[in-house]
């Protein structure tokens, strides 16, 4: 299989406008299965909008989206519950989505909150919940996982424990997973290619590369730059000519 097999999304100078002015512009990069792709920049950067764009939710009103695949989940920013009511994660599982007792089980294992499957989702941690959330969008094995900001309202160090979760989905289950994150540090522990975003493309590169840009150093200060080198992802695999992994 060539690595052209394992795409799964491309955009070139994909942009989207509202009115007068461009959310975003000359948006290039693709996604492959089995990859990690940071989005980072400022708040207004275009991070959601870009995501979007590949769930189909924006159309680009100008440029290219190719998406291979229909196979695709989406953990939002932000999730509106009531939190009064008496909903179990079990149930919180398979709203809106047909998936059975097993695949519940496995997601559930597979983001190490299967002791809470008959828990009620208001007594959960935050932690926990965003566990419980990425065990539902990984239910179907997608073939592209996209999460927006997926450690918010989580502490210090269950976000460490996050990132390395979503690199353990990335490598049993073969997906590509699209990453939104302002946190520039963590996130890059857990990374195989960081698109910075304000409006366009500023730079794009492995964390290394990023870090030591001018344009990433402009928008984040030299300390960034220089804290985020020390986060450079390790892999303990390495990637075939064709995309695949190989240990």
């Amino acid at each position: 299989m060539t690595k052209k097999n394992n795409l799964l999304v491309s955009l070139e100078n994909a942009g989207v406008r509202k009115s007068t002015r461009w959310l975003v512009r000359g948006i290039s990069f693709k996604i492959y299965k089995g990859e990690i792709v940071t989005l980072i920049g400022p708040n207004g950067s275009g991070k959601t909008t870009t995501a979007k764009m590949i769930l189909n939710i924006f159309k680009a009103d100008e440029g290219f989206i190719t998406s291979n695949t229909s196979n695709v989940a989406y953990v939002p920013q932000k999730i509106n519950i009531d939190w009064t009511l008496p909903l179990r994660v079990i149930d919180f599982m398979k709203i809106t989505s047909h998936i059975n007792f097993s695949q519940i089980k496995e997601a559930l294992t597979l983001t190490g909150v299967e002791k809470l499957i008959y828990d009620e989702v208001r007594n959960l941690s935050g932690g926990e919940f965003q566990r419980v959330l990425i065990a539902r969008a990984i239910a179907k094995k997608p073939d592209l996982l996209v999460l927006d900001e997926p450690v918010q309202g989580v502490d210090f160090n269950g976000e460490i424990a996050l990132y390395k979760l979503i690199k353990n989905i990335s490598d049993k289950l073969n997906c590509g997973i699209l990453l939104i994150s302002h946190d520039i540090h963590f996130v890059m522990s857990a990374t195989d290619h960081v698109i910075c975003l304000n409006g366009h493309v500023c730079c794009s590169g492995t964390p290394s590369i990023v870090a030591k840009n001018p344009a990433y150093i402009k928008l984040f200060g030299e300390h960034t730059a220089s804290t985020l080198s020390l986060y450079e992802h390790h892999h303990d695999h390495s990637h075939s000519t064709d995309g695949s992994i190989s240990k």
